[in-house]
């Protein structure tokens, strides 16, 4: 039985942002690796994936065969999508990249992704790329499996187009990755069912209690994302093994972030915040609460 490896090359929401105050916790925006095996899937690909590509190309086997990888999109906002025009091995044409997501009612993905590389904004076309590039459309609901890991989406609460969570499961292993969503005033059933068991569960927590509700500046209501307090809610009812925080806001250095996950695990002990090279193997994080 292959180990499940779950990698953050990217943990940031909305715009990345690099410096010396996010160092610790990381400024790139969302790209999470699952390995399983020789089985590669990239979760989102913010600006994080380019040193995912970098990495991949230090593989000699990788230069020798190409890349083979399956990229599951959340969505198609500017933050998950823009590091993938400098993710080096889809300029190799020994590549393959099965690329996966809901889309949006006005652009297929193909076409969503061509968008961001067109001129004048870009010199490199999409259609110019050599790698061996396919595309599936996915919908809330469905299962299918890649290789040997089964692959599960539902569909969250985000404005501005359909956004997909996924779980992934191998071997009785799983990690629930669900970004850009909004809380209910109850949990999210369709969340709930999704993330019940999981080993890991990845989840949006950008914002504060204080600073969704608007006690502290702008409120955040109705802007597609949640915080932690929600998180450990879910956490708790679905009976997960560990919670990961994830898409940081960019506004918030690594002291802000290390306070947030200080306040996060007084409620669910099992709880921290995602950050750059952070590496999960299952099934070490088999630990769940007797």
């Amino acid at each position: 039985m292959a180990d499940m490896t779950v990698r953050f090359f990217g943990v940031r929401g909305s715009i990345a942002s690099p410096g010396e105050s996010t160092a610790a916790f990381g400024g790139n925006t969302s790209c999470v690796e699952v390995r399983v095996g020789e089985t590669r899937l990239i979760l989102d690909s913010g600006t994080g994936i380019r040193a995912l590509g970098g990495l991949l190309l230090q593989d000699p086997k990788a230069l020798a065969k190409g890349v083979e990888a399956t990229l599951l999109l959340s969505h198609l906002h500017w933050d998950h999508i823009q590091g993938l025009p400098f993710f080096a091995p889809i300029y190799m044409p020994h590549t393959k990249l099965r690329i996966c997501g809901e889309g949006s009612p006005e652009l297929g993905l193909r076409e969503a992704l061509s968008l961001q590389m067109r001129p004048p904004t870009f010199p490199v076309l999409w259609e110019d790329l050599p790698a061996q590039l396919s595309y599936r459309t996915l919908r809330h609901g469905q299962r299918f499996v890649i290789d040997d890991v089964e692959v599960r989406c539902a569909k969250l609460n985000h404005p501005g187009g359909g956004v997909l969570a996924y779980r992934l499961e191998h071997a009785g292993r799983s990690v629930v990755f669900a970004t850009d969503t909004e809380h209910y005033e109850c949990i999210d059933p369709t969340l709930l069912k999704l993330a019940l068991g999981a080993d890991v569960l990845i989840y949006d927590a950008q914002y504060l209690p204080e600073e969704y509700r608007g006690d502290v500046g702008m409120a955040k209501v109705g802007w597609g994302h949640s915080t932690y307090e929600a998180a450990t809610k879910l956490a708790r009812a679905a009976g997960v093994g560990r919670l990961v925080l994830f898409h940081h806001d960019p506004s918030r250095d690594d002291a802000g972030v290390q306070a947030l996950e200080d306040r996060a695990r007084a409620e669910f002990d099992r709880t921290e915040c995602a950050r750059e090279g952070r590496e999960i193997v299952m099934p070490d994080v088999a630990e769940r609460a007797a």
